[in-house]
């Protein structure tokens, strides 16, 4: 949520830099007027109040020295009490309709965003990894995978339709070697958590996740839980209505979950094999931050992010995404994409993303300062590991002519081979 100091003292510079990730002006200005409606409400209700509680004391001395006098307020006490009923009423109207209206602003841009409508005023910051060389011969991973007897798709549809994946043999064993892989990684620098993969709705509201992307989550009609995204989502919100001590700042968290997403709109975009799915399984990195460290920390993270792919020998390019292109709770977004021989793409496989204060704000996470008031602390978030295009490019870029697959010798202990070879059971 945005910083209502800001909103209120700059709102032609808010407008205009949320006009560049697409948010029409007038949606800022009704935000604004929205606001100023529920102070000015509020202010009413408690002067109210205020004269309230002046005649109620006035009542009972006037009863003792002028009965009628007496009599007299109380009757305009009662009048006072509709009104102030009325005033209640209008105040909760006007306190939902500036929570709705806030709730629907974006995070602003980093003033260090490339500016932009869409991926093309991208910026392309450098090549990593080693050379990408387009192969004319490479297969993709969904035919190698396939006649290997690792990946199933026809039984996944049979199960659940489409969009999701069934993995067997070393399919299943590399996909979970991948995640141990990550976390070990980075055991040392973050506390590993396990979270629950459903979350209550102003879990998802803290992380911005809704009620902008409801369409895109899963939701349990009975009890209205919502499945992750992500494992942002209860990472970030872990200290939800805290006060941390500034001593402790930055925090790191990690965790391996299950990530379920509708992925409403994106049939056709690149949906084959694994390229894109309703549930996969992801390492997360998340770090708590005081405002004068989310600089320090966005490089921390982007490394610790570039970590992975270095050690897994994937050449991959990190691109610094344009106003128009950043996701709803982001400043700054750096992707991390790597090249798929298969299909001759850049794939996204992490995206190393500032919030600033957005995220804490909703969430109500502050930190105490040594000296003055608490504020918002800062948020970032980033994948350490996302299996299923990670999987696919290791598919793709240990391909041999005999149709195995060579791995990276990172993962070598965690397979207990070097070769993923032909699974034979049915």
């Amino acid at each position: 949520m945005l910083d209502l100091t800001v909103l209120l003292d700059d709102t032609d510079d808010v407008a205009k830099r949320l006009a560049t990730k697409g948010t029409d002006e007038s949606v800022v200005f009704a935000a604004r007027d929205a606001v100023l409606a529920r102070r000015a409400a509020r202010k009413e209700l408690d002067d109210l109040r205020a004269e309230m509680n002046r005649r109620s004391k006035e009542v009972g001395r006037l009863m003792s020295t002028d009965p009628e006098a007496g009599k007299k307020v109380r009757a305009e006490l009662a009048e006072l009490k509709v009104r102030l009923t009325e005033r209640e009423s209008a105040t909760r109207e006007a306190e939902a309709h500036e929570r709705e209206l806030m709730l629907g602003l974006p995070n602003l841009p980093s003033p260090h965003a490339p500016v932009g409508t869409d991926e093309d005023a991208n910026v392309i910051l450098g090549y990593r990894g080693g050379e990408a060389v387009p192969n004319p011969g490479a297969r993709p991973h969904w035919e190698i995978a396939t006649e290997l007897n690792i990946f199933d798709p026809e039984r996944a549809a049979k199960l659940s339709g489409s969009g999701f994946s069934l993995l067997r043999g070393d399919g299943a064993r590399l996909l979970r070697a991948l995640t141990q892989f990550g976390l070990d990684l980075h055991r040392d620098e973050y506390e590993e958590l396990f979270v629950p993969h459903f979350v209550r709705e102003d879990t998802m509201i803290g992380t911005g996740h809704l009620p902008k992307f409801k369409d895109d989550a899963y939701n349990t009609t009975l009890d209205n839980l919502w499945a992750i995204p992500t494992g942002e989502v209860p990472l970030t919100a872990l200290h939800r209505d805290e006060v941390l001590d500034s001593a402790d700042l930055p925090l790191k968290y990690m965790t391996c979950t299950a990530c379920f997403r509708r992925e409403a709109g994106s049939a056709g975009k690149d949906t084959r094999g694994m390229q894109r799915l309703h549930e996969f399984q992801k390492v997360e990195l998340v770090h708590l931050c005081l405002p004068e460290q989310l600089d320090e920390q966005f490089e921390v993270l982007l490394a610790n992010a570039e970590k992975s792919l270095r050690a897994l020998e994937l050449p991959y390019r990190v691109v610094d995404l344009c106003t128009g292109d950043l996701t709803f709770s982001s400043a700054r977004i750096h992707d991390l994409e790597v090249y798929s021989p298969g299909v001759d793409k850049w794939l996204e496989v992490s995206s190393v993303g500032s919030f600033t204060d957005f995220q804490a704000r909703r969430s109500n996470i502050r930190y105490r300062p040594e000296a003055g008031r608490t504020a918002p602390v800062c948020t970032l978030n980033g994948s350490a590991v996302a299996t299923p295009r990670l999987w696919a490019a290791l598919i793709e870029h240990g391909q041999r002519p005999d149709g195995t697959v060579v791995l990276p010798e990172v993962l070598h202990p965690y397979l207990g081979k070097a070769t993923l070879e032909a699974n034979r059971r049915r």
